[in-house]
């Protein structure tokens, strides 16, 4: 059985202060509909206790999915785990690009999630889900609410569900793959000194569609300046009529019919 995890965007995303090295945000996330890894269980072919197939460029503990693997036998579900695990191993078919503001390892991870809740019959709640989801990542919990658009907040483990469908978007990604530590810190060090906190606010309750008529790229996504200070070749990339995902490197807009 495959399992799709879909990337999203963020139509907004607003800093409104800091937590230690935290910051807290106010951002409208939206799946992406047409843009999805794929997730599978497959035959084992070593005795590895948690065997992952497929196109990663990050040490296996860093991993996300080995994250979600680790938590669930921190919550005392080590038995049922290694029932699945002992016989099969996680492919992982990778469409969304890495670097590039778009979710795609918070997505993977809730979607594993979800598999082992379903295979290994572990009977968890959503919410359950999504409370064990933030504690891996601060997106997690949006992808494992199966929300087509949310209200986010505080460091990502807020999430509220938007009432509006998914808008038909289409994604660009320049070849840049963009650190995300990086434009927090160029972000902390060149522009949190000028956030507006009451525009955020604001836009928490108008539709996705209003926001992208209403607000050119730079306004509603802080982060973006400071991407393009940290990445001044992105200029370059950048489209008229695109907005700016998350910390990036993604653009996307409303398909045009």
């Amino acid at each position: 059985m495959h399992y799709f995890a879909h990337a999203k965007v963020n139509i907004f995303l607003k800093i409104v202060g800091a937590r230690g090295n935290y910051h807290e945000l106010y951002s409208r996330f939206m799946r992406v509909r047409d843009l999805f890894d794929t997730l599978s269980f497959v035959p084992k072919q070593t005795t590895q206790a948690f065997e992952l197939v497929g196109d990663f460029q990050c040490a296996l503990e860093h991993n996300t999915l080995y994250k979600i693997y680790r938590a669930l036998h921190d919550q005392g579900f080590s038995k049922e785990i290694e029932r699945v695990m002992q016989s099969y191993a996680l492919h992982v078919k990778k469409k969304i690009p890495t670097g590039a503001g778009l979710g795609g390892g918070s997505s993977d991870a809730a979607t594993f999630l979800r598999m082992l809740n379903d295979t290994a019959e572990l009977s968890l709640s959503n919410e359950e889900m999504m409370r064990i989801g933030a504690r891996v990542g601060a997106d997690v919990a949006f992808f494992v609410s199966g929300y087509e658009s949310a209200n986010v907040s505080g460091i990502g483990e807020i999430v509220e569900s938007y009432d509006e469908e998914a808008l038909e978007l289409e994604v660009f990604t320049p070849d840049l793959a963009c650190d995300t530590a990086r434009v927090y810190e160029t972000f902390r060090e060149f522009f949190l000194a000028s956030i507006t906190p009451q525009i955020a606010f604001r836009m928490f309750s108008c539709t996705s569609a209003e926001l992208l008529a209403s607000y050119e790229p730079k306004m509603l996504n802080d982060l973006y300046a400071a991407c393009l200070k940290a990445y001044p070749e992105l200029s370059t990339m950048a489209k008229e009529g695109w907005f700016f995902s998350g910390s990036g490197s993604s653009f996307f807009r409303i398909k045009e019919k």
